[in-house]
C-alpha cells in the first residue's frame, strides 16, 4: 500500500474538519449569513486586465517550508500589496497545514477595495457558502481532489452566490476535468500538490489546451521578474505569487518589481 502523501493527509483531515464544522454550525445557518454578506467584488474582471494580473497570497505557513511570515498581519500585508498594484488578493485559511483562517479572510476583505480569494481545499457545497459568508468573492477548486459531478456542482453554487471559481489543475488529467465544468477561470499549479516539487514548464506545457477566452492564472514557482515574463510569454493573464512575496524584506518593492 502506497504512503499517504501531503495531499492525501490534506483531504482526510479536512473531511474531518468539515463533519465537525456542520455539528457546530449548521448548514442552513451559514446559508443564512452567506445571503446576508456584502455583494462580491468582481474577481473575473480584476484579472482581464491589460498586462499581466498579480494575484497575491495570504499565508502563514506551508508543509513544505513551514513558518513563512511570523509577523504577519493579515490586513496590513493585503494593504500593501493593493497600494503597490496587486489585482487581486488569495488567502489561505486552512488551519491545520497552512495556520490560516477564515478570520484572515474576513481581515483582508475589510481592509482592502480588492477582491479577495479563498484558498483552501474545498470538498463541499458547505465551503461554498462558508467562503462567501466570510466575505470571499471567488474560491479555489482543485480538479485534483473532486470528481467531476463535485467540481461541477460547486462551480455553479459559486457562480450562483455571485462568486468566481478559479478551476486549478497540474496535469492533463485535471485538465481535461476542469474543463468538462466550462469554467471562466483556470489556474496551473506548478507545484505538484501529492510531492511539492515545482516546474514552471508545467504551465508551458498546458497552455495550447486551455481555450483561449478562459482567463488563465500561472501558480507556484513565481520569484523573479524572469518567471513573470517566461509565464507571460508562455500566454497566461495572470500569476499567483505568495512566497517570494512574503519573505520579501520590502514587500511592496518586490511585488512591483515582479509586476511593474
Amino acid at each position: 500500500m502506497a504512503a499517504k502523501t501531503i495531499l492525501d493527509q490534506i483531504i482526510a483531515h479536512k473531511r474531518d474538519e468539515l463533519a465537525a464544522l456542520k455539528v457546530e454550525r449548521p448548514l442552513e445557518e451559514v446559508r443564512a449569513e452567506a445571503a446576508r454578506a456584502e455583494p462580491p467584488r468582481a474577481f473575473e474582471a480584476a484579472l482581464r486586465r491589460d498586462g499581466i494580473s498579480l494575484v497575491a497570497e495570504v499565508k502563514r505557513a506551508s508543509p513544505s517550508k513551514g513558518l513563512l511570515r511570523p509577523d504577519l498581519d493579515p490586513a496590513a500585508l493585503a494593504r500593501e500589496y493593493e497600494s503597490s498594484g496587486a489585482s487581486a488578493i488569495s488567502v489561505l485559511t486552512d488551519e491545520r497545514f497552512f495556520q490560516g483562517s477564515l478570520g484572515d479572510l474576513r481581515e483582508v476583505r475589510h481592509g482592502v477595495r480588492l477582491p479577495v480569494l479563498r484558498k483552501d481545499f474545498l470538498l463541499e457545497p458547505y465551503q461554498v457558502f462558508e467562503a462567501r459568508a466570510a466575505g470571499a468573492d471567488a474560491v479555489l477548486l482543485i480538479a485534483a481532489v473532486l470528481g467531476r459531478d463535485e467540481l461541477q456542482e460547486l462551480l455553479e453554487l459559486a457562480h450562483e452566490n455571485g462568486m468566481a471559481a478559479l478551476v486549478e489543475v497540474h496535469d492533463e488529467k485535471d485538465l481535461e476535468s476542469a474543463l468538462s465544468a466550462r469554467p471562466r477561470i483556470v489556474g496551473v499549479n506548478n507545484r505538484d500538490l501529492r510531492t511539492f516539487e515545482v516546474d514552471l514548464a508545467t504551465t508551458e506545457r498546458l497552455r495550447p489546451m486551455v481555450p483561449q477566452d478562459l482567463v488563465l492564472i500561472a501558480e507556484s514557482g513565481i520569484h523573479a521578474r524572469a518567471d513573470v515574463e517566461r509565464m507571460a510569454a508562455a500566454g497566461v493573464n495572470g500569476v499567483l505569487v505568495g512566497e517570494s512575496l512574503l519573505r520579501a524584506a520590502d514587500v511592496g518593492a518586490r511585488l512591483r518589481e515582479l509586476v511593474p
